[in-house]
């Protein structure tokens, strides 16, 4: 059936663990017939025996994703629900793409119903003011260069989080971050807001888009337009690569969440502390990371909402040629990631280590202790001390065990 303006068509489907077996993503048709105001879709079913997830193509491809978070999307010209891509409503076959993340035994009734007009969106809160900066305990850099604060791993409402892009920013710079990667799930819908946010807030925001699947998470980062997360781990790679941006595997070792795609190629990053899931204890995703031997290590904290680790716990620092104090350039950061001029600490204020012409150097880190690679245990004394030790990943530990920094 072909739709115009005002005209509606309604899919009844049911999936049971066969479909999500034979096909994970399960696409619906939507013929339009001409230019329209708008193009709503919801999607209605028993969200205690499944978790669907939505999103949508047009005839020129991807127009938006909401995983499990929405149950009503509606595009247009104009505007559009956060996830989602304004633009024209072009006649020809647009498909609603339907995710079974999760599906009972007893399996369950889908009902689609995709409607021809725009629905009203609410006006996005104002930005709030640009917020007082806390000071950052910056490590000593090279001569020419400086470590610059940021997250690695953060999302907004345009896809599960809780912030605005302004909100989150704010937040960010509150903290004394000077960088943070947004990394919405699976879509961009969120890349053509950041220059201007990161122009009220004075930091760096680096466009990301998580691929979110049911066998791994792994966030892209740069400004490389939209990467397929339908594909194979190896594409997104090689497309990362090709655009000149990164490929972060996160929480590996995370429950249902952790790393199970099949991967050739190596990853850029590996994300060994994830704020919202890593007790600072367990070794269990280092000892993955060194397993596999490929990646350089990061951290993110993986915001969402009030009440999660706030950005930058942990906070990745990055090396950069660079020393006039602005916002880094996002190009630069992630040169610094691609090479390993990296550290991760729980905190922007400190303490971190770093490693400093051919010496491992701690800022803030008096009475604490630096376990080597070759484990080593070298107690820390003074705000600002130096060392030598072996090549590999370094721990810095309170006195209780807490880890609270790594650098390679």
């Amino acid at each position: 059936m072909t739709i115009g303006p005002g005209q509606q068509v309604v899919h009844h489907r049911r999936f049971g663990p066969d479909d999500r077996a034979h096909s994970y993503y399960q696409y619906l048709p939507v013929d339009v017939g001409g230019p329209m105001p708008g193009l709503t879709v919801e999607l209605g079913y028993d969200r205690t025996a499944a978790v669907i997830d939505l999103g949508l193509f047009g005839p020129d491809g991807f127009r938006g994703w909401s995983g499990g978070e929405r149950q009503r999307v509606t595009v247009g010209p104009a505007a559009a629900t956060p996830g989602y891509l304004p633009g024209p409503i072009t006649s020809g076959p647009w498909r609603v793409i339907l995710g079974l993340y999760r599906v009972g035994p007893a399996g369950v009734a889908v009902r689609v119903e995709a409607r021809g007009q725009l629905d009203p969106m609410p006006e996005p809160p104002p930005p709030p003011p640009a917020p007082a900066v806390a000071p950052t305990e910056r490590p000593p850099a090279a001569p020419g260069h400086r470590w610059v604060a940021g997250d690695l791993h953060t999302h907004t409402v345009h896809s599960d989080g809780q912030l605005t892009i302004d909100q989150l920013a704010a937040q960010a710079r509150a903290r004394g971050l000077d960088f943070l990667a947004v990394t919405d799930h699976n879509t961009v819908s969120h890349h053509p807001h950041l220059a201007a946010a990161a122009a009220r807030y004075g930091l760096t925001l680096i466009p990301g888009q998580e691929l979110t699947t049911a066998e791994g998470h792994a966030s892209c980062l740069g400004d490389v337009g939209w990467v397929d997360f339908r594909q194979a781990a190896d594409d997104w790679v090689q497309v990362a690569r090709e655009r000149g941006g990164l490929l972060s595997l996160n929480h590996p070792v995370t429950a249902e969440l952790g790393w199970r795609r099949p991967m050739r190629a190596a990853p850029d990053l590996v994300e060994i502390w994830n704020g919202s899931s890593w007790d600072r204890r367990d070794p269990a995703a280092v000892s993955w990371w060194q397993d596999r031997g490929a990646g350089v290590p990061v951290g993110g904290s993986d915001f969402h909402r009030p009440g999660d680790p706030p950005p930058g716990t942990p906070t990745a620092w990055v090396e950069l040629a660079d020393t006039d104090g602005g916002p880094p350039d996002p190009a630069r950061v992630l040169e610094g990631l691609r090479r390993g001029r990296v550290a991760i600490s729980a905190d922007p204020r400190g303490p971190v280590a770093v490693r400093c012409e051919g010496e491992l150097c701690v800022a803030g880190g008096d009475r604490l202790r630096v376990v080597a690679a070759d484990g080593s245990v070298t107690p820390i004394t003074g705000a600002r001390f130096r060392m030598s030790a072996p090549a590999g990943l370094a721990r810095l530990e309170g006195p209780d065990g807490l880890v609270l920094g790594f650098t390679p």
